[in-house]
């Protein structure tokens, strides 16, 4: 039974900086216990972080291209056919593509200990800037998995 009310898009507003509604979903991803102003410091610091280490680049296209990278366009779900169940590919819909890069995206940052959460914001951003890192791992994975049973692509009805 999943939940009777979905926010509609036209509720979130974007970040007070960039007016970015991709960074407002961020800020409030980072946002730990309601202490929104917190997280605007980490995200923002990350930003300033990212601008020194790309400087040709607005951190903010850095960002936005850093989550297009992480991006899943297909993944697999589970689907029971005759008592067997099989991993079915499926392609993604926009919205839960954006959903799972960040979600992908916070795992990868709260994974990493020991360094100010900023900073780890900042080298995950870079990282997916350039494709590499711990969320696009992620996404190679889902990627590979689907690749693997495209053969059961059939039951996708």
């Amino acid at each position: 039974m999943g939940r009777k009310f979905a926010s509609p898009q036209r509720f979130l507003k974007g970040d007070p900086v960039y007016n970015s509604r991709l960074a407002s979903k961020l800020i409030n991803g980072l946002m730990h216990q309601g202490k929104k102003t917190t997280a605007q410091k980490v995200f923002y610091d990350a930003l300033k972080t990212v601008k020194k280490r790309i400087p040709d680049m607005e951190p903010i296209d850095v960002m936005n291209n850093a989550i297009e990278n992480i991006k899943p366009r297909i993944e697999v779900r589970s689907k029971r056919v005759g008592g067997a169940t099989y991993q079915v590919p499926i392609e993604i819909k926009r919205g839960r593509q954006q959903t799972l890069a960040l979600r992908w995206l916070l795992e990868a940052v709260r994974g990493k200990k020991g360094r100010p959460l900023a900073d780890r914001l900042a080298d995950e951003f870079c990282a997916a800037y350039r494709s590499e890192g711990d969320s696009v791992t992620k996404r190679d994975n889902v990627h590979k998995m689907a690749e693997a049973n495209r053969a059961f692509a059939h039951f996708a009805w």
